[in-house]
């Protein structure tokens, strides 16, 4: 489908890779960008449509489907980390935060907008997830659980919805450089980097962005080993 002339919806709009999503989109020509954010006032890109929506809110959701018919293309970007361990004593109430947001938020505006991209041609669901779908790091094991989970959801969204002609893209990368990141001694990539490969993912109909060698690599690993993703588990 074409960028030029969609409607998009990008949650999670208000800093980092999703203000980086909206300024691309209409640069791109999208005919109208909706950015979702708790609080729709820290919009502030020129052009943007600032909304109103928490993805852990029921209510939010409900209210932006009613009001936003017209959208296209959903890029669901909203997330969260709380560097939380599976060891850590907190880590069940941290990875049900993270879970609430990264999970079960992709899910519930998937499933408000599903019936509207329907009706207006079927359109496109963009997913961020990350290379730590099919990674896990101790340090941030419940973030990791809750990307590794949405991939799984990404997966079951894009067979159920490929009857009414919803096109569903993960996209998958290593270390944005964004302020969610800005404590990491790590290469990075651009935000904008990761954006055009979406956008041109959703233009040709591809399901899959591996946005950086790292991704490619450990997707592919998954086929082997555990100790080839993970060597330090070989014995000395």
């Amino acid at each position: 489908m074409n960028i030029k002339g969609s409607v998009v919806l990008v949650t999670g709009a208000n800093r980092g890779l999703g203000e980086a999503f909206t300024k691309a989109l209409l640069v791109a020509g999208a005919a109208k960008v909706y950015g979702g954010a708790r609080h729709p006032e820290s919009i502030t890109v020129p052009g943007v449509v600032p909304v109103q929506l928490d993805v852990t809110s029921a209510d939010d959701i409900a209210t932006a489907a009613a009001a936003l018919g017209d959208v296209t293309i959903v890029v669901n970007n909203a997330g969260i980390s709380t560097g939380t361990s599976a060891l850590d004593a907190d880590a069940i109430e941290q990875g049900l935060r993270e879970m609430a947001t990264n999970t079960f938020g992709t899910l519930a505006v998937s499933q408000a907008f599903a019936p509207i991209l329907a009706a207006n041609g079927g359109g496109a669901i963009v997913n961020v997830l990350s290379v730590l779908s099919w990674f896990s790091m101790p340090s941030t094991a419940m973030y990791c659980a809750s990307k590794a989970a949405t991939w799984s959801i990404t997966n079951s969204l894009r067979q159920d919805l490929h009857s009414q002609g919803t096109l569903v893209v993960g996209v998958h990368c290593g270390f944005l450089d964004t302020d969610m990141t800005a404590g990491i001694e790590a290469p990075k990539l651009a935000p904008e980097t990761v954006v055009d490969l979406a956008l041109d993912a959703v233009e040709h109909g591809r399901y899959e962005v591996l946005a950086d060698e790292l991704s490619t690599r450990v997707r592919g690993a998954l086929s082997g080993e555990v100790t080839d993703l993970y060597p330090g588990l070989r014995s000395a």
